[in-house]
This record gives structure tokens, sequence and C-alpha cells, in this order.
């Protein structure tokens, strides 16, 4: 990618993971340069399993020293993406524990506003003051730079996290398959 035919600069790429530690401990000696965002997407390991069941894989403690390391080694700021989910991960006292989690890194939380698929999801969008209560909080009490990502592609079911294909006629949970899960 950094070669001919693309010749990218590694400062606009970015590599985003679920938080793969032994991946993220190869990523900058092997591709020095490239930025690194993590899925949190919550300040502790049980709700981040309920959110995120791959997180299972990788505990959080062991993420977070991975992720200090890679911050050492690369002196680059990490982008950190955390889904926005009502009564799930937004509770001012997510916000604290995402801010002490994170108040020795230099990092960008983007905070996302999540995106339903139709009516079978069982989280529903955080409202826009909690949101910005949870913003206020991380910029605030802890100095951590955040961003609160833009809302597009939902009325099409084309936005963050909305990408999948409608199977009635397939076993799937609800009629509704990742496109990962169709091995096409």
């Amino acid at each position: 990618m950094l070669g001919p035919p693309f010749q990218l600069s590694p400062k606009r790429i970015t590599v985003s993971t679920v938080g793969v530690i032994h991946a993220i401990n190869k990523l900058q000696k092997d591709l020095p340069g490239l930025n690194l965002a993590v899925s949190l997407h919550a300040p502790v390991q049980d709700i981040r399993c309920h959110i995120m069941p791959a997180a299972r894989a990788f505990p959080l403690e062991k993420l977070m020293d991975a992720l200090q390391l890679y911050q050492k080694n690369s002196q680059q700021k990490i982008f950190i993406e955390y889904i926005m989910l009502d009564g799930v991960n937004d509770e001012e006292q997510h916000a604290h524990q995402l801010g002490k989690l994170l108040e020795t890194f230099q990092v960008v939380v983007n905070l996302i506003p999540f995106n339903p698929i139709g009516s079978l999801s069982q989280f529903r969008t955080s409202s826009e003051e909690k949101v910005s209560r949870f913003q206020i909080i991380l910029r605030g009490d802890y100095n951590i730079r955040t961003t609160v990502r833009k809302q597009m592609g939902q009325d099409i079911s084309g936005a963050c996290g909305q990408l999948v294909v409608n199977l009635p006629d397939k076993k799937s949970i609800n009629g509704i398959t990742d496109i990962e899960d169709l091995h096409l």
C-alpha cells in the first residue's frame, strides 16, 4: 500500500480492530506510522463482552497494556471507537470509568450514535443529551479529545453497523445475518 501503484502515506491509513492483542503488538513493528483505531465500546470488560462478543478473547486489562506499549513505541495517538447505547454504556459513571481508563493515553475518542437495524435490535440509540453529557465529562474532567460521529445513511440502512443482508429463506437469527457470515 505504501509503494507503487498506491503510494499511500502511512498517516493516511487507519487499521481498525476489536482489540486483537497479538496483532496490535505486531502492528507497530511491521507497519510503523499507521493510525490505530480500537473498538472499545465500554470501559469495563463485562459490558464490552455484552456489546461485542469477540471481546471475550481479549481481556480489557491486557488490551490496555498492549495499547500502552503500542503508544510508547509509536509515539502516535490512538483512536478509540465508542458506540453509544442507551442505558448500556452511556451513563455518567461510564464516562468517568472511560476517562480514568484512558487518562494516561494520547487518544481521540469517537462517540458513535448507534444505528438500529429495524425493530430487531436489542439496543437503542442514546439521546443527544446523554451523548453531549458524556463528551463534556471526557473533555472537561479528563481533558480527552472527543468527537461525536455524524450519522449518515440511516434512512437507507447504510449507516455504520447497518450493513446486513435480509435472508428470509436462509437459516439465520430473525432473518438478519452479518455480511461476514455469508461466505460469498
